[in-house]
């Protein structure tokens, strides 16, 4: 397993790493290896696009045709009157 060393840490971040750790049950340490590999893995994630995503979380909801494109139709931009 390896090591890290971090340095200069302020005091209020090593505060509320503890308090983490303690409403989590555990001890600092293993908190940091927590917080550290879930960030590694959102480093994953982050390499999909947002359209990308919000088609996953739609992808088996209730469209049963293609929607058509809307190249070629004129955009009128909304008008903000009473």
């Amino acid at each position: 397993m390896a090591q890290l060393v971090v340095r200069n840490l302020e005091n209020t971040v090593k505060s509320r790493l503890q308090l983490r750790a303690k409403r989590n049950g555990r001890s600092m340490e293993e908190e940091v290896r927590d917080i550290l590999r879930g960030a590694a893995q959102e480093e994953n994630l982050a390499s999909v696009g947002l359209g990308s995503e919000i088609s996953a979380l739609f992808r088996n909801v209730g469209l049963t045709k293609q929607i058509p494109l809307l190249r070629g139709h004129k955009v009128h931009p909304p008008t903000f009157e009473e």
